[in-house]
């Protein structure tokens, strides 16, 4: 059993560093933790403890775009990533849909998920207590960290659906929680991203699209409503975004997208949280092949995904590679495989071209085919595609709700998932992944709850089928 550490400095942040929130089941309480008191004494510590948790966002396995991300795993449950040596099992059961409830980065995602959930409801908790820190920043640090940990809660709620909702630091209780129900959770999600709205500003400090602004949870709340069919709150938030051209913007330079602080950005989360000289993004480093040593590297893009785009299409041109050696395609958003040089990539979260297909799909779910041709052209112009306004303007609802999902698997890519979210959640997941792979069952939609947090919480029941 790993100990549980805290470590906590008044300039460079708060860092908690432990194998699981979970954990504290089989550990007593440390003694050497400081107290909130200390911690929240004034401004200065209470920004730093923040900047901890953005950091750790960049080392926590779900969030890190590393191989045990929701973007590198998902990609693979999806029909976008496929592994390219089967002797990796622990890959290649998410490729396979056929995920072993014992397996080590199913419990990476849950662990580093929960971890985070922890801190940001200690920040939270420690704001509360505080008399110290000024209103200002108490209100920036509050809309920041409910953010964070409804991102967090999105992320895992979509992977295994029920799940326990912690809202304390109380170790004693979070340790035996039992499984909340989805509906709960996205009433958290809701509430905690609108109180953030209410809370935030619309400058991103100092320039830096790694801490959000209000905005960012707004495109964010525009995803939790288009997930939750609630199109019309859906619409009008991603066209709250959308509005802010002084802000974003479509980069035509789709090899600028992925470069720090992007215009396109709505949020990124910088290398610098890795803590070491290296400058390169997780997502760059595992999705690049080797150059030197090719055959060591782990995913490529399936066949069909890659003939599911134009050859005209820029996106094919500019953000897919083919590697001769392995005879393979892989992503190329990030072009930077390994670099010690200054930071010019941030891992990408949210962007505004997603604002614009999920306000298509939300007119297009509201009847307003006309406004969900002109969003969806937004996109096609950018990637060299003929209009749909002009080669087809009479398409049907169904057909155009189509064309969306197949623009989104092309647009947002080997990004947090978002084929295997989109599948689950328009109910298609059985009929295109299960067409191709004979071990489908209707069950693998969720992921398992890990075995080891149910061998160490007797209250967490296990998901169908595992």
């Amino acid at each position: 059993m790993k100990k549980i550490i805290f470590i906590i400095c008044p300039f460079i942040g708060l860092y908690w560093l432990m194998s699981s929130c979970e954990d504290f089941l089989e550990v007593e309480a440390p003694n050497h933790i400081i107290t909130s008191e200390v911690v929240f004494n004034n401004d200065e510590t209470a920004i730093g403890a923040l900047n901890g948790i953005y950091n750790q966002l960049y080392t926590s396995a779900f969030s890190s775009g590393w191989q045990d991300s929701v973007t590198a795993l998902a990609g693979l449950s999806s029909d976008i990533l496929e592994v390219i040596r089967s002797t990796n099992i622990t890959l290649k059961e998410y490729d396979q849909n056929e995920i072993n409830p014992n397996n080590t980065r199913n419990f990476n995602i849950w662990s580093s998920g929960y971890n985070i959930i922890y801190m940001t409801n200690s920040l939270l908790e420690g704001l509360a207590n505080s008399n110290n820190v000024t209103d200002e920043t108490r209100n920036r640090l509050e809309g920041e960290a409910k953010f964070i940990r409804a991102f967090t809660y999105f992320n895992l709620v979509n992977l295994y659906d029920d799940i326990p909702l912690l809202t304390s630091k109380d170790y004693r209780s979070n340790a035996l929680a039992a499984r909340n129900s989805s509906e709960e959770v996205y009433e958290l999600i809701i509430r905690d991203l609108e109180n953030s709205i209410n809370l935030l500003g619309e400058s991103y400090l100092d320039g830096e699209r790694t801490r959000i602004n209000n905005y960012t949870s707004m495109a964010l709340l525009a995803r939790v409503y288009l997930y939750r069919e609630n199109w019309g709150y859906a619409e009008s938030l991603s066209e709250k975004v959308i509005a802010q051209s002084g802000i974003y913007e479509l980069l035509e330079n789709l090899d600028e997208v992925f470069l720090a602080n992007s215009k396109e950005a709505i949020w990124q989360i910088s290398p610098a949280g890795r803590g070491t000289i290296t400058s390169h993004t997780n997502e760059g480093s595992i999705f690049i092949i080797n150059p030197i040593f090719a055959s060591l590297s782990h995913f490529k893009l399936s066949t069909g995904f890659v003939n599911s785009f134009q050859e005209e299409d820029k996106r094919f041109q500019d953000w897919i590679r083919f590697h001769s050696g392995l005879s393979v395609y892989y992503p190329y958003k990030y072009k930077i495989r390994n670099s010690t040089e200054s930071i010019t990539e941030y891992s990408m979260v949210l962007r505004l071209a997603e604002q614009y297909l999920i306000r298509a799909e939300a007119r297009v779910m509201q009847d307003n085919l006309i406004g969900a041709i002109d969003d969806i052209d937004k996109i096609r112009s950018r990637a060299g595609l003929e209009l749909l306004a002009e080669t087809n303007p009479g398409i049907s609802k169904e057909a155009l709700r189509e064309t969306i999902m197949e623009e989104r698997k092309r647009e947002l890519f080997t990004e947090w998932g978002h084929r295997w979210m989109d599948l689950k959640r328009t109910g298609r997941a059985a009929e295109l992944l299960g067409a191709n792979n004979s071990l489908w069952q209707d069950t693998d939609i969720l992921y398992p709850i890990p075995e080891e947090e149910r061998m160490k919480n007797p209250n967490l029941t296990q998901n169908a089928g595992y």
